[in-house]
């Protein structure tokens, strides 16, 4: 009995296929594994499901084929997927990112759409506000800074990093996405009184908002080993005995920073909220409000100054 070209054709196209996914099985599970190697194929070669199982990958040259074992190898080694394409989809939109930034995660982008949702206000064109000045602090590839730069109407959006390579990343975002951002070397951590803003009388900022490092060093031991090993450090973790040291430095800078009635956004560590809340009160802070992700875990604050 004659075998079938077009069948034989299609069975060498999955076991393609099949091969690949299955590499990353010691890593992830079978449905993981398969979307992230459809997830190479898509980015890389726009290669749609239909294209791989009508032997696609078999078409490939051969420095193409070389580079996907390549980027299937340091996968299965641990690298995410998003730094091997070296993109992630935030809000709708592609940015870089490397190894440099966190990766953006979906639970930033719920930050992100509720600041919009709040601060997008009708206005007459012709007798337009005072811009709604924003600071992002820890700012990374740039990815809350320039959605909300995107997002909301008549914005002045600066952003700051201490690290010179996260800036460059997030300038490269910023031009490529067409978002007006003021980038700037600064370090949260320093004297309050030498950070940019703190002698303007009545406050320079309308919002402020942060999604800082809050790990600490002891839940390590339940962290993915692709995070630990491969993003940054410096944007990840915070000592075992000072939990808020970054929210409580950023605190007390919009104290001194924020308009009347000016409001501080966090992304937040769930274990700590009590605490943040207890803080920022004790801060001189009004209305603080801890809301919940998708996943119904504490993971935002929200925060009014009054003075």
């Amino acid at each position: 009995m004659r075998k079938n070209k077009y069948l034989c054709h299609d069975m060498d196209a999955q076991d393609s296929y099949t091969k690949l996914w299955q590499q990353l099985r010691q890593r992830y599970d079978d449905g993981e594994a398969k979307a992230i190697v459809r997830i190479l194929l898509a980015s890389r070669f726009n290669m749609t499901l239909t294209d791989i199982v009508t032997g696609g990958i078999e078409h490939l040259n051969d420095e193409d084929k070389r580079w996907l074992g390549q980027a299937v190898n340091r996968i299965e080694e641990g690298e995410p997927v998003q730094y091997v394409i070296g993109t992630e989809e935030f809000c709708g939109r592609t940015f870089y990112v490397e190894k440099g930034v966190l990766i953006p995660r979906p639970e930033t982008a719920m930050l992100c759409k509720r600041i919009e949702n709040e601060y997008n206000r009708p206005y007459c064109a012709l007798q337009p506000p005072e811009p709604i000045r924003v600071l992002d602090i820890g700012t990374g590839s740039g990815c809350i800074a320039i959605t909300l730069a995107l997002g909301i109407d008549n914005n002045d959006v600066t952003a700051w990093d201490v690290s010179s390579d996260a800036l460059i990343i997030a300038r490269k975002n910023a031009r490529h996405l067409g978002a007006r951002v003021n980038l700037q070397l600064q370090d949260i951590l320093l004297p309050t009184e030498s950070l940019p803003h703190t002698s303007s009388e009545g406050g320079w900022f309308d919002l402020i908002v942060s999604n800082p490092p809050y790990i600490t060093e002891r839940e390590k031991a339940d962290m993915h080993v692709n995070v630990l090993q491969y993003e940054p450090k410096m944007a990840l973790f915070v000592p075992d005995d000072n939990p808020l040291l970054f929210y409580r430095s950023i605190a007390r800078y919009a104290r001194l920073t924020l308009k009347h009635k000016g409001e501080l956004y966090f992304e937040i560590n769930p274990l700590y909220a009590d605490e943040l809340q207890k803080m920022l009160q004790q801060e001189g802070f009004s209305n603080v409000e801890i809301f919940a992700d998708q996943f119904k875990r504490e993971r935002f604050a929200k925060a009014v100054w009054n003075a």
